[in-house]
């Protein structure tokens, strides 16, 4: 089969492999139909993830069809459309317990595919804990509003539940890339008095400005007098930071009235710093880390509702066998792009 495959740091090749098989119970190999390029892989190319392992199949953004299932796999069969979680979670560690299954505390627990073990970007995969790792994709919705269910709708549906957002809130999210469109969908949900969305890039700020006229938009220049000037009490109640570039994060517990929620899903390229007696006194309330995406069956659930569709955010849509110029054009951001569509061979 064709995998497109981390070969050493700044290069990424598709190559030819074997069709994975199942290793263990809880197994299940899945044809992929639809997957997508998201800024991690690029992060996985350039160096930034010391844990990736050279020689895996890259791509954690992913739908398909099971084709096979280990006997301890219960949830779904063979013919199942299904959404893959980003993560691999076992369901039954202290972590995984209370929600936190970004910290299961199994060997494979976490950012795996793609990452750790063989991905997605390829025609078929291997999803270790099946019941977990696999949702099933409801009739009436399509491969393309499922793409993103995994990875960057969960984060950004993560990030809002985490950010204890109310009708009575100002919210600034600061990013309008994907994974924060995404977040602005989710948070819309809880229905704030406000969202202010900062973004640096003109163009991305023309489709929030296009897309969700109810948004109010501006950019990093100017975000801190804007905010003062649309918010109470000194700044924003709650802010979301998915940028992560330089500056976003100061940026983010700046524009934060004190006693606020400051949430930071971005995955930075370098350490950032706390600068406490700068803010001493704001008694702000940090939430960070990585995604606990255990709210894709719900997450599908509002999409057949017709309460979320992420499909504005595909572009651009490329063979498997033309990945190398997805890539491309994803990593250049050519051509206003936002996300990318790959599909398998049928």
């Amino acid at each position: 089969m064709l995998a497109y495959t981390y070969v050493e740091k700044g290069r990424f090749e598709l190559i030819d492999k074997p069709v994975p098989q199942l290793q263990g119970q809880r197994d299940a190999i899945v044809k992929v139909t639809l997957g997508s390029i998201c800024t991690s892989d690029l992060h996985i190319k350039h160096g930034s993830v010391p844990r990736a392992v050279p020689g895996i199949t890259v791509g954690h953004e992913m739908v398909g069809i099971v084709q096979q299932t280990g006997s301890g796999v219960q949830n779904v069969v063979p013919g199942n459309r299904v959404a893959v979680n980003v993560e691999t979670f076992c369901g039954e560690c202290f972590f995984c317990r209370h929600g936190y299954v970004n910290n299961c505390s199994d060997p494979l627990g976490g950012w795996a595919l793609g990452c750790r073990i063989d991905g997605g970007q390829a025609e078929y995969v291997r999803v270790p804990y099946a019941d977990q790792g696999l949702t099933k994709i409801p009739d009436s919705v399509t491969d393309e509003q499922a793409l993103f269910v995994g990875d960057i709708l969960a984060t950004g549906f993560w990030a809002s539940k985490i950010s204890d957002i109310s009708e009575e809130d100002t919210v600034l999210i600061i990013g309008a890339g994907p994974t924060g469109v995404c977040t602005l969908l989710c948070a819309m949900l809880k229905s704030p008095e406000r969202i202010i969305v900062c973004e640096k890039s003109p163009e991305r700020r023309r489709f929030i400005e296009r897309m969700y006229p109810q948004v109010l938009v501006t950019g990093p220049e100017h975000c801190r007098e804007f905010v003062l000037s649309h918010s109470r009490h000194g700044g924003v109640d709650r802010v979301i930071e998915v940028a992560g570039t330089d500056g976003t994060f100061r940026m983010a517990w700046e524009c934060a009235r004190p006693n606020a929620i400051v949430t930071i899903v971005a995955m930075y390229d370098r350490p950032q710093i706390l600068p406490l007696p700068d803010m001493y006194g704001k008694n702000l309330i940090f939430k960070t880390g990585g995604v606990d995406g255990c709210d894709c069956a719900r997450t599908l659930g509002l999409i057949a509702e017709g309460k979320i569709d992420t499909t504005p955010l595909i572009t651009h849509r490329f063979p498997l066998s033309r990945i190398a110029e997805a890539y491309s054009l994803f990593e250049n951001r050519q051509d206003g792009v936002i996300k990318v569509a790959v599909q398998s061979p049928v």
